[in-house]
């Protein structure tokens, strides 16, 4: 027990580093939440774009929302660092962490709020528009509103898995809670700044599962 206790909660090796780590909790914040306010945002307006019908634009926005929901979100973060470079683009690693989880939860919120449009009935649609409002104003203000209330539960569970992946910043040198962690972890030869990482991950993240569950209980199809 004493062994363990040495390994993974070294009181010394967390006072020391635990300055750093809270630096990465700041920055896994942040990350957090630019990832989801631009993804949803994102993935709305493009589903809202397909819903036009223009085969051309809708025919891009599956190409990019299949090409981000199939390729793994590590493989894009190592080709959009080390490989924009080669074509005179550098992006700090925080920005190209950034950019590429927002693209991937737009490509899924995309297809997510997709799926509450087509699943909205006919009627709503042909109810609005015989009240005079044209096809963007029926789409904004009587269909959006019902798809998104649909979707809530899926598309927060997707934005909370995506956010998780900020850890994969590590490779690329993002100053996160598992990058600050895993340099600590280095310098001292100790697991311990793992084991406040992992703390400082269930306290960011499980009220966001919480409150996940609680969405999928109070917007689900068969509530009242």
């Amino acid at each position: 027990m004493s062994s363990f206790s040495d390994t993974f909660l070294n009181m010394d090796v967390l006072a020391r580093y635990a300055p750093s780590i809270l630096k990465g909790v700041g920055v896994t914040i942040l990350l957090s939440v630019l990832i989801v306010l631009t993804g949803v945002v994102v993935g709305t307006l493009l589903a809202c774009l397909r819903s036009f019908r223009v085969r051309l634009l809708s025919f891009f926005i599956v190409v990019f929302a299949d090409i981000f929901r199939a390729l793994p979100p590590l493989v894009l973060i190592l080709l959009a660092f080390f490989g924009l470079p080669n074509i005179g683009v550098v992006l700090t690693s925080f920005t190209v962490l950034y950019l590429v989880l927002a693209l991937v939860l737009a490509a899924f919120a995309e297809e997510i709020v997709w799926a509450g449009i087509t699943a909205t009935p006919k009627g709503q649609w042909e109810a609005a528009r015989s009240t005079g409002l044209g096809y963007t104003q029926t789409l904004g203000y009587v269909v959006l509103p019902q798809a998104l209330r649909m979707v809530i539960p899926p598309l927060t569970n997707r934005a909370i898995a995506i956010t998780k992946m900020t850890a994969l910043g590590m490779v690329i040198g993002v100053p996160d809670i598992l990058g600050q962690a895993t340099t600590a972890q280095s310098f001292s030869a100790n697991a311990s700044p793992l084991t406040l990482a992992a703390v400082a991950y269930v306290v960011i993240f499980l009220p966001l599962v919480v409150l996940s569950r609680w969405l999928e209980t109070r917007f689900s199809r068969g509530a009242a």
